[in-house]
């Protein structure tokens, strides 16, 4: 006879949950109304069923994606791209440009001004009161409401910048339609007109000229420019040549030893030269005006699935999109915008930009020895480790990808043996979510994710055996619920009586 657990997971593992995001997008009305079946479990709690036919709810969703993603190009958007998930970093190498407030009108602006000022007037002179005042508390309150109105009000989109920009719409992990407007396609960029000079904008006064490939032609006023003579300036009978293209070069070797020498002695400098480096990379996506050879790279791990909803990534966005709107539009104005920030922001920004380039990921072709040696340094000297940072196994980051032995090995090392002998006997299905359910708390991590004085290391195809495989009693068993506790026999293949209670939060595969 099988088991019940067994029985409904055959029945349910080509369905999607009923919480799944792509269900609660599409609704059961919907799907139903499609010809889609919803199967319940007439006795068991089952979280709003599932929907059998998985290939109806996906062409639900893309059809349901497709309508409201052209409600949005109706805006004036060049494009817009939907899809169920982006992989991480499906943004990278875009421009970003940003909704700005509303401008206030002539009449706004003295209303406002009007209302601040009613305010700061009432506000120093009840401070000074010696007893409250209901009155003049609700009055504030009034005019303070009509402040944050104007300061909150609409904000709109650039009309000549719209037009070339277009937006990503997705799911939210809660079903609900995500979008993500703003982003400039590299093919998508306004292209220099002749004679505009370079990204269209007209060179910073001083600037030697240049040549269509961008090298300087250093020349004496008044001579030729690429043998071609000025018009406006008289030719002497001689004519002054433009200087040797090696006296240039030596010249130019002794200017930038020079200034090496120069920027090492101000240590303050040298950092706004790299972080100025830095930032131009990381934000500005042709911007290659740096005389600091540095140069930086981002992987963006985008074949790793969901990566985007780990908090780490979510921070790092976030980070990410502020310090995009406060830098300025223009990588031209870059520098004085970095020489106008306190000390505390500068910082803040070159650890952003820094932190974007560090790549601790073991590839089978790349393994990188020497740099995975250096993330270990690094880890320490941050006091940094996974588990504090909040990571813990789960079925779908870990012990659903594993082998058995393997889940039974993390078990043995976190809790001991008693415990790792309690699981040994289950499917794998059940003995994972025991598995992440023991593992709580216990900030055991997968041998990849460990500090070398974390535990003992081997080679990650190989198992790791802990001390306390051989002192069980060297770990705190975990509490286990009544059915693991009761007598089994794992060598048997039978369950423990009461198996069928824990089997309830099953998840269909998608």
């Amino acid at each position: 006879m099988q088991e019940p657990y067994y029985i409904k997971r055959l029945l349910t593992e080509t369905t999607v949950r009923a919480d799944d995001r792509r269900a609660v997008y599409v609704g059961a009305q919907a799907y139903e109304a499609a010809g889609g079946i919803v199967l319940r479990d007439l006795f068991e709690q089952d979280g709003g069923g599932w929907f059998q036919d998985a290939a109806l709810l996906e062409q639900l969703v893309f059809d349901k994606l497709k309508v409201d993603a052209e409600a949005i190009r109706t805006e004036g958007w060049k494009w817009v791209e939907p899809a169920i998930s982006f992989p991480y970093g499906h943004t990278s190498g875009m421009r970003r440009i940003y909704a700005e407030p509303r401008e206030l009108s002539a009449e706004e602006i003295a209303r406002y001004a009007a209302i601040k000022a009613e305010y700061e007037k009432l506000d120093s002179g009840y401070a000074a009161a010696d007893e409250a005042d209901e009155a003049v508390e609700a009055k504030l309150d009034r005019l303070g409401a009509e402040l944050d109105a104007l300061d909150d009000r609409p904000r709109l989109y650039d009309p000549a910048q719209k037009p070339i920009a277009g937006v990503f719409v997705t799911l939210a992990a809660d079903g609900q339609l995500q979008v993500e407007p703003g982003f400039v396609r590299p093919e998508d960029e306004p292209r220099a007109e002749a004679g505009n000079g370079i990204d269209g904008g007209e060179g910073e006064k001083g600037d030697a000229p240049c040549s269509a490939d961008g090298v300087a032609n250093w020349v004496v006023v008044g001579q030729p420019v690429n043998g071609a003579p000025d018009p406006n300036e008289e030719v002497e009978d001689d004519g002054i040549k433009p200087l040797p293209e090696r006296l240039v070069f030596d010249l130019t070797a002794q200017r930038t030893l020079a200034l090496r020498n120069a920027l090492a002695s101000d240590v303050d400098i040298a950092f706004l030269a790299v972080l100025h480096a830095l930032t131009l990379q990381a934000f500005y996506r042709f911007a290659q005006d740096t005389c600091l050879e540095i140069s930086m790279r981002s992987n963006s791990f985008g074949q790793v699935q969901d990566l985007g909803e780990t908090p780490w990534a979510k921070e790092i966005a976030e980070r990410h999109e502020g310090w995009d709107r406060d830098l300025p539009q223009s990588e031209g104005d870059l520098w004085d915008f970095l020489l106008g920030l306190d000390e505390a922001s500068r910082k803040a920004l070159f650890a952003h930009c820094a932190a974007l380039s560090l790549n601790a990921v073991v590839e089978p072709w790349n393994r990188r020895p020497g740099a995975l040696a250096h993330t270990d340094v690094l880890a320490r000297a941050l006091q940094f480790e996974m588990a504090s940072a909040g990571w813990t196994p789960t079925v779908e980051n870990y012990l659903g990808r594993v082998t058995k032995t393997r889940i039974v090995q993390a078990v043995r090392e976190a809790r001991g043996e008693e415990s790792a002998q309690l699981i040994e006997h289950m499917k794998k299905d059940l003995m994972a979510r025991e598995a992440a359910r023991l593992l709580e708390g216990s900030n055991w991590l997968p041998e990849p994710l460990r500090l070398e004085q974390d535990g003992p290391v081997a080679d990650i195809g190989e198992p790791v055996v802990s001390d306390t495989a051989d002192d069980p009693s060297a770990a705190v068993p975990a509490e286990l619920p009544a059915f693991l506790t009761d007598s089994a026999d794992p060598s048997s293949g039978e369950r423990a009586s009461g198996v069928e209670d824990e089997t309830d939060e099953l998840q269909a595969a998608e």
